[in-house]
């Protein structure tokens, strides 16, 4: 199965936040939204980051005060792998246990198409070895 198959599948939604919000309008946004990574855009919205609860809680304990009011780029992590819509789901969770990262987003060129996470990945990979199992089931029950 490829990335675009799994982005019809579960939806393009990506939220994001400008280059100029600050940490703490992200934060309220994570919250809000029941989320743990928002994508930070320039003002033609494109990526030039991804800022994570991980990335909050490390600002946090190098800087106890004073943090959430400063721009997400000093937050954010500006090194971002992305995937194309034709990569498999195989190569994402490559990506993903290679890097220790839960959240790779879908690009084309400079294009935001979607973002997919370790629970996508989870999700799809139980989907594909419960119906490989109920295939082997019918093989094993028609004889």
């Amino acid at each position: 199965m490829s990335v675009s198959e799994l982005l019809k599948n579960k939806g393009r939604q990506v939220y994001s936040v400008s280059e100029t919000a600050t940490l703490r309008e992200a934060i309220s946004l994570l919250n809000a939204k029941n989320i743990g990574v928002v994508l930070v855009t320039d003002t033609n919205g494109h990526m030039k980051g991804i800022l994570s609860e991980r990335d909050i809680i490390r600002r946090a304990l190098a800087q106890e005060t004073g943090f959430r009011d400063e721009p997400v780029t000093k937050t954010m992590t500006s090194k971002v792998f992305s995937i194309g819509e034709d990569a498999s789901i195989d190569a994402v969770m490559e990506i993903m246990t290679n890097s220790r990262i839960r959240h790779v987003p879908v690009l084309d060129g400079d294009e935001i198409k979607g973002l997919v996470s370790i629970g996508d990945v989870v999700k799809r990979k139980i989907s594909d070895a419960e119906n490989e199992a109920a295939v082997l089931r019918d093989y094993i029950a028609t004889g």
